[in-house]
């Protein structure tokens, strides 16, 4: 079975995971944004 500290670690680690892709997704969804008024112009 896993240990405490591994269970610390792998949680640590998909928290942060999940925070950048929140935050991949805003950036693409942005950019993507940015992209259609561009070519709307």
């Amino acid at each position: 079975m896993a240990t405490e500290g591994n269970i610390e670690n792998a949680t640590h680690t998909y928290e942060g995971f999940v925070a950048l892709m929140k935050w991949g997704t805003i950036a693409c969804a942005v950019v993507g944004a940015l992209v259609v008024v561009l070519i709307a112009h």
